[in-house]
């Protein structure tokens, strides 16, 4: 446990400039939002207050917006507001109205009517008797809501790493990415304790007795105090160059990533994290110049991306093969044979048609892997499944990894009696391999690189000698997934679904790029 705790400090040391500029984007974040909120959310909740039959409409839409989970409304907003700060601060003040204006409504309304009357009675006017009335006496449950919102938006504040806004999601990101627990702690602890001090700060506020403070004063006082720490957002962020580039969470803390192209390549480019959900649309839109993607992505044809010759060789072989717990195997005897039934079946080519289909023409992975089992003469009508167990198949969160998880399950409907069960959409490489080493899963695709790299770590002396002869690399991750894990790596599929960087095809081609050495020494002239 000591070890461990060195560990995560040491490394929050080494970074400690990074969580620095990610925790002053994660504020200015929070509070930009926040602002936004309040300026409007606390009208609303003093006009339903004022007239009640619109409560139920308002408080109603504020909820619904509550229950849209936050990716679905980024990925929502992308098309509208575009990549970075806009989508992010509006998802964020979406996600803050709820409580300010319900906390408005409930403060006002829970004011006696018997001293609104005697403030009418002495001749107060409507806004005097709502500032020196009604807000020194509902200013408690007012700040509770404003407590609970800055709350909110400090948790979801971590989502807007995805969509290239920054903040502390990055690390936390990039860690579940990585299967880095230093990684996750480094984004999740300054997250939390944000989190918690602002919460603690907000409720001495709420303790002042607003009925002898001077109301005035104590509100100004506090939007200062707020408007001061949305302006972090605004503090810049200094880098050279006239390219922007997208890169993942993983492939941001990745040897083969922005890690190795800064040291061997010496690439200095400007930088932003986001999610490769959404990046080649974001490149192909002229809001990123540079991405990182996958060789494979179908993608690539559909937003008409060139992939930069990686003339220095730091991307190792990621050919696909499914991954069995040698428990799995033993239970199923007739399971690794029909896994391998995919073996040498699908090429770079083919893999890269199957994802244009999934990710660009929208066809369900279940139809594409069904009319390529067809093609190649590999499907069979389901049979019909007894008591000989449940095979449960897992995968990432990305269309190539549902099209082959797809295709197992039909052979083995098929060509077993075997019963399957899908966990598909598990997010990184940490959540699939924690899966099938806890037994959550049976078998999932998996790339010998990332065996590699992140699962077991090797060394550079080691990938060094293996980088570039794809069948070392298996051979590597095989012996050693069997001896430490007791994991059985199946034959490879066939396609290489490597880690490559891209740009535009007519922007490439304008600026002469076709190799990373090129790109590094465009940037160096500018």
């Amino acid at each position: 446990m000591k070890e461990g705790q060195q560990n995560l400090i040491d490394f929050m040391r080494q970074e400690s400039d990074k969580i620095l500029a990610q925790v002053i984007t994660h504020i200015g974040l929070t509070f930009t939002s926040l602002i936004i909120a309040i300026l409007i959310g606390l009208p609303l909740g003093i006009l339903i207050a004022r007239h009640k039959p619109l409560a139920v409409p308002v408080l109603g839409f504020a909820g619904i917006i509550q229950t849209i989970p936050s990716i679905a409304l980024l990925g929502f907003l992308i098309p509208i507001l575009g990549i970075g700060a806009k989508p992010a601060i509006f998802a964020l003040f979406l996600y803050a109205l709820l409580p300010i204006i319900r906390n408005a409504y409930t403060g006002i309304t829970e004011v006696d009517p018997v001293i609104t009357e005697a403030a009418k009675a002495m001749g107060m006017t409507y806004w005097q008797i709502l500032f020196k009335v009604e807000f020194p006496l509902a200013m408690p449950v007012i700040l509770a809501g404003i407590r609970t919102a800055t709350v909110i938006n400090v948790g979801v504040a971590t989502l807007a790493s995805l969509i290239a806004a920054g903040g502390l999601g990055e690390f936390i990101f990039g860690g579940i990415s990585l299967n880095n627990t230093n990684m996750i702690l480094a984004g999740a602890i300054p997250s939390a304790l944000l989190a918690i001090i602002f919460d603690f700060l907000l409720s001495r506020v709420q303790h002042i007795n607003f009925k002898k403070a001077r109301i005035g004063r104590v509100t100004t006082s506090v939007a200062v105090i707020i408007a001061g720490l949305a302006l972090f957002y605004l503090i810049p962020s200094a880098y050279a160059g006239k390219l922007t580039a997208g890169f993942t969470p993983e492939f941001m803390g990745r040897r083969d990533g922005d890690l190795g192209l800064r040291e061997k390549y010496g690439l200095k480019i400007h930088t932003v994290v986001i999610s490769d959900a959404i990046m080649y649309k974001a490149a192909f839109e002229k809001h990123l110049d540079v991405i990182s993607g996958y060789s494979t992505d179908g993608r690539l044809k559909a937003f008409d991306l060139v992939v930069l010759k990686d003339d220095k060789h730091i991307f190792p072989p990621y050919y696909a093969a499914p991954i069995v717990s040698d428990g799995a195997l033993k239970q199923f005897p007739q399971l690794e044979k029909t896994l391998n039934m995919l073996s040498g079946k699908i090429t770079d080519s083919i893999m890269t048609e199957l994802n244009y289909r999934v990710d660009y023409l929208h066809q369900s992975p279940e139809k594409v892997a069904q009319d390529f089992l067809i093609a190649k003469q590999l499907y069979q009508q389901p049979r019909n499944a007894n008591n000989q167990g449940t095979v449960r198949i897992g995968s990432k969160i990305f269309g190539e990894q549902y099209i082959l998880a797809a295709m197992y399950a039909m052979l083995i409907k098929g060509y077993t009696n075997y019963n399957v069960s899908t966990k598909t959409g598990l997010g990184g490489t940490k959540i699939c391999f924690d899966a099938l080493i806890n037994n959550q899963i049976d078998v999932y695709p998996e790339y010998t690189g990332t065996g590699l790299l992140v699962m077991l770590q090797a060394p550079p002396q080691i990938t060094d000698t293996l980088v570039l002869d794809k069948q070392k690399v298996y051979n590597y991750v095989k012996q050693q997934f069997k001896t430490k894990y007791a994991i059985s790596w199946l034959i490879p599929i066939g396609f290489n679904n490597a880690y490559a960087l891209m740009m535009r095809k007519k922007q490439a081609e304008s600026l002469n790029i076709k190799t990373i050495s090129d790109l590094t020494r465009y940037l160096e002239s500018k």
